[in-house]
């Protein structure tokens, strides 16, 4: 059998063609666990993001205790008068109550999923919190079942977040942990994660393989500038060529790779492997069957 790591970079081209617009649907943690600084850090955190939307983005908030309540009925646009009612709702949140994550998450998945057309509009989920919580399987099954193609972006507050769900959370949702240990790393770190989520090139990205292959990453993300894609696969005999699609700011965008100008490396084969043992141990924390 062949083993093959493939590497995608955004098209050169696409860098100046502009972000494309995005749903930004922002999830706060208002539980006791949150009290003192940690609320603080959060709508800190969550008020400096307002600040990053763009004209053509939509957004919503969520927050989220022993229940939860959104700022919108529906996804809006950011104007003067929608943002300052954001600003104004944040303000006025305050901690205490339980940890229910579950509903709000999965309003969140689903919120952030009304009337996007695919492809055309990325969908992101900017999740704050410090992650006190006792049903991880419940949600990373929420997040692999449902999460489609939108991406999630877990922000840990505190001094000891749970680094374990963020991660994974993070990497199920195709997305990246953020940790701010305190209100002076807000700026900086919030600058550092809104750089990459201001900076999407390519979306719905798919690879076709000549013949029968097993991939991993099993799902793709989106492509962001300046951020590679590493590909492993494995098959019968890989030979002819490798077709990738995706959609850009202004047009779809496609790409075919000769393999028969690929060379032999050793570790290749391991790599895969890996890979194949990381997502079966996925699905087990997911609570989902492994084949």
């Amino acid at each position: 059998e062949d083993y093959l790591m493939l590497m995608m970079l955004p098209p050169a081209e696409s860098a100046g063609m502009g972000a494309l617009p995005r749903d930004m649907m922002f999830v706060i943690d208002t539980s006791g666990s949150m009290q003192g600084t940690s609320i603080d850090q959060a709508k800190a955190s969550l008020k400096q993001a307002l600040g990053s939307l763009r004209a053509q983005d939509r957004f919503n908030i969520i927050e989220f205790n022993s229940s939860w309540s959104r700022l919108f009925g529906s996804m809006q646009h950011p104007d003067p008068y929608t943002l300052k009612m954001a600003e104004d709702w944040v303000g006025r949140l305050s901690a205490g109550g339980g940890t229910h994550m579950l509903p709000a998450l999965g309003m969140a998945i689903g919120g952030a999923d009304s009337g996007v057309q695919k492809g055309v509009q990325l969908k992101h989920i900017i999740f704050i919190t410090d992650g006190a919580i006792g049903n991880e399987t419940a949600l990373f099954e929420l997040i692999h079942r449902q999460l489609g193609d939108a991406r999630l972006f877990p922000v840990g507050i505190g001094s000891a977040p749970n680094s374990f769900f963020m991660r994974q959370a993070a990497k199920f949702g195709r997305g990246t942990f953020t940790h701010i240990g305190g209100l002076n790393e807000v700026g900086k770190k919030m600058d550092l994660l809104y750089q990459k989520i201001d900076s999407p090139i390519v979306t719905d990205l798919h690879i076709q393989w000549p013949g029968e292959a097993e991939s991993y990453p099993e799902r793709l993300p989106a492509l962001y500038l300046g951020e590679p894609l590493l590909v492993v696969a494995k098959a019968p005999h890989l030979q002819g060529q490798v077709h990738i699609t995706g959609i850009t700011a202004r047009m779809a965008w496609t790409e075919s790779l000769s393999l028969e100008t690929k060379s032999s490396q050793p570790g290749v084969g391991t790599l895969w492997a890996r890979r194949k043992i990381e997502a079966l141990y996925d699905q087990q924390i997911a609570g989902r069957d492994a084949e």
